[in-house]
């Protein structure tokens, strides 16, 4: 069995439970205080959704890392994988922790950035794997603007 098999999950999860964490610290008084857009959607909804991105770019992980035999696009997707899981955390601390809202618009934008380097790296190694991270790059784009959208309102 590869290590890819126990890192890339790792790092997942890793990613899923420090942004849960920084989230928790926001949620409550300072976020329900804030005016948000009328589309924004419920917290359930949230979760769910970055628990099906979370799943899909761990498959898209196994898929490439499987493939992948060039040494220099290997680092280069490794690199990006682990900027975009850095930022990926770091936009809830900045949010929800420090309630630093515009500077989570600008992470948010690099995020966005990090996940269409990541499907362009892929796309030649696995068409599906860089499919599989489609959802995601839709998702940062809404989540940017409802970002920026909240950023406005308050």
């Amino acid at each position: 069995m590869g290590m890819k098999y126990l890192v890339i999950p790792f790092v997942v999860i890793g990613t899923s439970l420090i942004g849960g964490y920084f989230t928790s610290l926001g949620l409550g008084d300072w976020y329900s205080s804030l005016n948000v857009p009328p589309f924004t959607p419920p917290g359930s909804l949230i979760g769910a959704v970055w628990s099906t991105i979370y799943l899909l770019s761990t498959i898209s992980a196994f898929i490439l890392y499987g493939r992948v035999k060039e040494v220099k696009r290997k680092q280069w997707v490794t690199i990006l994988f682990l900027t975009n899981a850095f930022l990926n955390a770091f936009w809830s601390y900045l949010f929800f922790a420090s309630h630093l809202i515009g500077f989570a618009i600008l992470d948010s934008i690099l995020l966005g950035i990090s996940v269409i380097a990541l499907i362009y790296l892929i796309y030649p190694v696995s068409k599906l794997a860089a499919g599989l991270l489609i959802p995601y790059i839709g998702w940062v784009c809404f989540a940017t603007y409802l970002n920026y959208l909240i950023w406005i309102l308050n």
